[in-house]
């Protein structure tokens, strides 16, 4: 048998979490969102957090991303202590490193498409130009629509062109398809697709429908602030062919 001399490297870590705990004060009750979560994610993958309401996702990516602490336990980003920063580097951090997409669009209602992408690209360096970030999310023909006279996904495309026009290493996307039909949900999940393979960005999208997991190379699975499971999929489907 011949033996092939080339090595796989492998991949790299961008985000290493250790014993995330997370607990919120409410009165006289504590509630514990994380329960001593470990977690690596890895440069370029998109994978799917998936888990009921009240499972943890949300407060692990916003503890990720930088919108939130941990009550306990750290974060690595490529290196880098997250859970030391000040306010003051968390800011550049997400300013420069992280796109956001949530289940609500956050349009700005008196700006077009192309305005709203703007926005973000005005105040970062190495940017897209706007008109390329909603190309590559198939609103390249919506330009100079403004919020109002796009449809829900339409909207949702726009958010995520303005999540990546920074070029982002980082994307979470909490709950994206929330608020959406299937058919409509899918184009937006495509666009997703999209950008984490064009872009190489690691992507990372919660959502409590299953069958988004299948177009995901990892799954993890959480429960009760826990995470339960993680699985990579060895056959991963494309966005057109899921059904929910």
């Amino acid at each position: 048998m011949i033996q092939s001399d080339r090595q796989v490297t492998p991949p790299r870590t961008v985000f290493h979490a250790h014993g995330l705990t997370k607990v919120y004060d409410m009165g006289e009750i504590q509630v514990h969102a994380l329960r001593g979560v470990d977690l690596d994610l890895y440069s370029g993958e998109l994978v799917v957090l998936l888990g009921p309401s009240g499972s943890g996702k949300s407060t692990l990516l916003n503890i990720l991303g930088g919108l939130d602490s941990a009550t306990a336990g750290t974060v690595l980003y490529h290196g880098h202590e997250l859970t030391r920063a000040s306010e003051k580097e968390l800011t550049e951090f997400r300013r420069d490193h992280v796109g956001f997409v949530f289940q609500f669009y956050n349009l700005i209602p008196s700006l077009t498409a192309r305005e709203n992408v703007a926005a973000v690209t005005e105040i970062v360096s190495g940017a897209m130009r706007p008109e390329e970030a909603l190309e590559l999310v198939g609103m390249g023909a919506r330009l100079d629509h403004f919020p109002a006279q796009l449809s829900g996904g339409e909207q949702q495309r726009v958010a995520i062109a303005r999540a990546i026009a920074k070029r982002p290493a980082v994307l979470l996307c909490d709950e994206p398809t929330g608020a959406l039909d299937s058919e409509t949900g899918i184009v937006v999940l495509e666009a997703l697709e999209t950008a984490n393979r064009e872009l190489g960005t690691t992507t990372a999208v919660i959502t409590h429908n299953a069958a988004i997991a299948q177009m995901a190379d990892r799954v993890i699975r959480l429960a009760n602030g826990q995470i339960g499971a993680v699985e990579s999929n060895q056959h991963k489907l494309a966005p057109a062919e899921l059904s929910w």
